[in-house]
């Protein structure tokens, strides 16, 4: 199984909405624009929020797999997932 490389482009928060239908929370996400995790297969990355995980853990799974085209055609790049979500990164090139 592949690693991938997970980087948060952009961080929402609707306030308006948490405050209608959310319970207060001690640990919110903490994650910063521009933060790198590495997945390692289906295992969530430390320090990596739990509700995106359960949102993307499908899509790292298809590309720790060697899946592409997740949209089945929908986007215009059928790496769109490999660009925006997180990227297969070739073997030697993680971070220490």
């Amino acid at each position: 199984m592949k690693k991938c490389r997970i980087t948060a482009i952009r961080i929402a928060c609707y306030k308006d909405l948490m405050e209608q239908y959310e319970n207060p929370i001690t640990d919110a996400c903490d994650m910063k624009e521009g933060q790198v995790f590495i997945a390692n297969g289906w295992e969530k990355p430390e320090g990596f929020c739990d509700s995106a995980w359960e949102s993307i853990s499908p899509f790292v799974m298809t590309l720790a797999c060697g899946g592409e085209d997740i949209y089945n055609g929908w986007m215009k790049n059928k790496k769109i997932s490999d660009d925006l979500l997180q990227r297969r990164v070739p073997s030697g090139q993680f971070p220490d």
